[in-house]
């Protein structure tokens, strides 16, 4: 590919998650620190959102959020990284402009899309209105706060009945935290007797884990069923209600929490971008990961789509994709600065692995398969690895 035009001005990064930390730290150690970067998040914070799953850990700990959130300053504080903290309101393409909260702006010579994704309702009566969430630090500590509130009454349930937990979407996000909220030790938590939950999943009408290998889902599947959750498969969310679950079948599943793990999409700023979309308002990226028809803006994570030119497969909404494509994105910004061609981006799953209840999960390796204890202890060795190499300023190349 030709060479571009070198840029000038900053590269400014939107959003402080996975892809856009290691955009930052990659241009910043590539350039040496010769390229200004400046990263604009609207919380002061990277979370962890990988493990906010983690439910019962996140209500012991109550209000502390330190082990789910790394100061940004802390993250950068030996680079030349600027972090700004402030709401992005609108991105002038042409005037190469970011409008932000309190009426300022930030020109850039580069920019970089990493605004991660929002849920999917995807229209569905009360989904928004009655349900829980762990998209966010925030929504998944007020999840917690009301299953230990749950747990806590659960012996004043009539009768035998168990209190019920319905979580909705059959993704690893779904299934990691129904998962969680059936095996996690709730009477231990709370130091008193409590009715274990009766969790359901309802994976809806996509294949269960899709888009992951068939030998983890088989074992994820297996390893749900012995950790007691149901598995409702092949049917739809019609309307939820404030108590309970409408199936399009007309079953009516009653429950004390309803949480949506069903999907994601595209944040509203990104959706009304003048570029080319893809499914669920993703920006549809060039192989070089470059916005067509807007040289020097680059889109990585969860924002994008795109189908790998090497496979002709589309690549995964995952952390372990998204840290890849943010690396190469740091790549061709310091070549582009150079005046060096960009290079196309192509990925290679190194593997994949799904926690599935405490201590246990499925993993699907290059050469073969994990479950039970040892992908448990694979899962937690992946996100030791990623918290830590965030603040060592490198994303790990390890299996996530």
């Amino acid at each position: 590919m030709s060479a571009p035009s070198t840029p000038v001005g900053p590269v400014v990064v939107l959003g402080g998650g996975y892809a856009g930390l290691t955009v930052a730290h990659e241009v910043h150690r590539r350039s040496r620190g010769e390229i200004p970067v400046v990263l604009i998040d609207r919380a002061p914070v990277h979370v962890l959102r990988t493990e906010l799953y983690e439910v019962s850990e996140l209500a012991a700990a109550g209000n502390d959020p330190d082990h789910w959130a790394i100061p940004l300053q802390r993250i950068f504080e030996r680079t030349n990284v600027t972090c700004r903290t402030a709401d992005v309101l609108g991105i002038d393409l042409a005037a190469r402009s970011v409008q932000l909260s309190g009426g300022e702006s930030q020109s850039f010579g580069t920019l970089v899309i990493g605004l991660g994704s929002v849920a999917s309702y995807y229209h569905v009566p009360g989904a928004e209105t009655f349900t829980h969430s762990v998209y966010g630090l925030a929504a998944a500590r007020k999840l917690a706060r009301a299953l230990r509130e749950v747990a806590r009454t659960s012996a004043s349930l009539p009768g035998e009945r168990r209190p019920r937990v319905v979580v909705v979407g059959g993704g690893s996000t779904g299934t990691e935290l129904a998962a969680e909220v059936a095996t996690a030790d709730w009477g231990a938590l709370l130091g008193a007797p409590v009715r274990p939950f009766d969790v359901i999943l309802v994976t809806g009408t996509l294949p269960f884990l899709a888009g992951l290998p068939e030998r983890l889902v088989r074992h994820a599947r297996d390893l749900l069923r012995k950790a007691g959750v149901s598995v409702i498969h092949g049917i739809n969310v019609r309307e939820v209600a404030a108590d309970r679950l409408f199936l399009e079948d007309g079953t009516v599943l009653t429950a004390e929490i309803i949480v949506w793990c069903a999907g994601l999409e595209a944040p509203p700023i990104v959706r009304g971008l003048p570029v080319a979309h893809g499914r669920a308002g993703r920006i549809a990226v060039a192989p070089t990961l470059e916005v067509p028809g807007h040289p020097g803006v680059f889109a990585v994570g969860d924002v994008i789509e795109l189908t790998d030119p090497a496979s002709g497969v589309l690549v995964p909404g995952t952390a372990q994709a998204a840290l890849a494509e943010a690396r190469w994105a740091a790549r061709n910004i310091v070549a582009a600065r150079a005046g060096r061609p960009l290079l196309p981006f192509s990925y290679r799953e190194r593997s994949s692995v799904v926690a599935v209840g405490r201590g246990r999960g499925a993993a699907a390796l290059r050469h073969g398969s994990l479950w039970g204890t040892p992908a448990g202890l694979l899962k937690r060795l992946v996100e030791w690895e990623y918290a830590r190499s965030i603040e060592g300023g490198s994303a790990p190349p390890g299996v996530m």
